[in-house]
């Protein structure tokens, strides 16, 4: 089983490293710096803004249906008929919430505008989350690796069109930013219902022995309500994290007479952070279906667990090393207004990826346990912290405030849900464990300091440090040779 998860890991990440890096520093990072601060300030604001109300498109259904399947895969034709009709209802539900509160906060015509299409781009997202779902839980880890990437990769195409066509990208506007994404979503959301559809009749073939595979939409209103009774708490574990994740740049926007321009550098300072809190999501991605059938067959995940927390372990120590030390240069080389102010936010950011990687490992484990309870009430904790925090340190240090609000609530919520999972599980940490990850760390910021005193470039000095962790990870015993040969042959077998 370990050998299953980090194969299928290696490949959603390479994957996905590859064409959501190349989208969020490359295409996305682009039209940033070819648009004004102000147009794409209110553009990441919105966007923002519609993801706190994701949780009506839901109501916890994708999890709890991800679950569900991984679990008992026979259910997926008769779930897929009812689910879907339901899905279609709450996209109503979300509009009319959506642009009722945007009414009452006040949003420019402008504003209303964008909000629209973003709108439509968010009841396609959830839609292509929940037709992903059902193949993740059929532990399809490939095809979903390939519709994980299958939007973006269409994006990347329109958009180079618009920035390296001459007469395109000087009439580039932040709305045909939008439409770009709109129709790249549609078309992934198409080819993922073909699959689904066809993955469906394939298992039903398998087994029932039944020739009559035709999926017929129905309402099934008991059907429904029970659903979404046990996918209440999943749909509250949503909303409450969506709130103490998303909320900073509505906070910021919201809160100063400038809230537009401090976004843009919140969003300049978050972007790195974001493609790299990219990788740890996906290992939820796989977690999820995977602990879950691991905890039905009572099988011990304490081994995935491990290596898990070993792999991000690594990557986000690393990460946030380099981002402090380099943060600066980094900033100057991918934008060409803010710098400075960017550099602060991203400092601290980067930090943010270490607790997130957490909850992406231990989160998902409780989630898969069911333990929606114990997550709901610390994901509370995390909103209100998030939004008292917010309240008081964006007036007087603007988008640097709401960096340090986020790192504060994502530290405390990532340090509750580890506490939850380790006494759950009875998962034993020891103490030539926890030795050997404080000698990783102490090893990373000595030889981060060090490396930063070579008179050489500084991308030299980046690259250099980077092996530098790579080579101490191993020196440490988080990881081991006999371990990389053993997946690195079951990569090559599988090839």
């Amino acid at each position: 089983m370990k050998k299953f998860f980090v194969t299928n890991l290696i490949f959603l990440l390479t994957l996905n490293i590859l064409i959501k890096s190349f989208w969020i520093l490359g295409i996305d990072r682009g039209v940033q710096n070819t648009l004004s601060s102000g147009d794409y300030g209110i553009y990441y604001a919105l966007l923002n803004f519609t993801y706190l109300f994701n949780i009506i498109l839901d109501l916890g259904i994708t999890q709890f249906n991800n679950r569900t399947i991984a679990q008992n895969p026979i259910l997926l034709r008769k779930y897929f008929a009812k689910i879907l009709p339901l899905k279609l209802v709450l996209a109503g539900v979300y509009c009319v919430v959506l642009f009722g509160v945007a009414f009452i906060i006040s949003y420019d015509s402008f504003s209303f505008f964008l909000l629209k299409w973003l709108c439509v781009f968010q009841i396609l997202t959830s839609l292509l989350t929940y037709l992903r779902s059902n193949i993740s839980a059929l532990l399809l880890f490939k095809t979903d690796s390939f519709l994980s990437i299958l939007d973006k990769s269409l994006t990347i195409i329109f958009c180079c069109l618009m920035l390296y066509t001459p007469i395109l990208k000087n009439g580039l506007k932040v709305e045909y930013f939008v439409y770009v994404q709109v129709i790249s979503m549609f078309v992934s959301v198409l080819t993922a219902l073909i699959i689904c559809l066809v993955k469906t009749k394939s298992l039903v073939k398998k087994e029932t022995n039944n020739k009559n595979t035709f999926i017929t939409l129905s309402w099934d209103t008991k059907f429904m309500r029970t659903v979404l009774k046990f996918g209440f708490p999943y749909a509250l574990l949503t909303l409450l994290m969506a709130f103490y994740n998303r909320m900073d740049t509505v906070m910021i926007e919201r809160l100063l007479s400038d809230g537009d321009i401090q976004s843009g550098i919140y969003a300049s300072g978050f972007r790195l952070v974001d493609s790299v809190n990219m990788v740890a999501y996906l290992f939820s991605v796989i977690l999820l279906p995977l602990f879950a059938r691991m905890i039905k067959e009572k099988q011990d995940v304490s081994e995935i667990v491990k290596v898990s927390f070993q792999i991000l372990l690594l990557i986000t120590i690393g990460f946030a090393a380099v981002s402090v030390t380099y943060s600066l240069p980094l900033m100057e080389l991918l934008y060409n207004k803010h710098i400075e102010e960017s550099s602060r936010v991203y400092q601290v950011l980067s930090f943010c990826f270490i607790p997130v990687s957490m909850t992406y490992i231990f989160g998902t484990l409780l989630t898969a346990n069911g333990s929606l309870k114990k997550l709901n009430i610390v994901a509370l904790c995390g909103m209100i912290i998030n939004i008292g925090v917010n309240l008081l340190l964006i007036p007087k240090f603007k988008a640097v405030g709401s960096a340090y609000s986020a790192l504060t609530a994502q530290s405390i919520t990532a340090i509750l849900q580890i506490i939850i999972a380790l006494k759950m599980f009875n998962i034993k940490v020891g103490k030539i464990y926890v030795l050997k990850i404080l000698c990783f760390i102490t090893s990373v910021i000595i030889s981060t300091l060090l490396i930063e005193k070579l008179s050489i470039v500084w991308h030299v000095r980046l690259v250099l440090s980077l092996m530098a962790y790579v080579l101490l990870s191993f020196v440490c015993r988080i990881f081991s040779v006999s371990e990389m040969k053993t997946y690195i042959g079951t990569l090559i077998d599988k090839k």
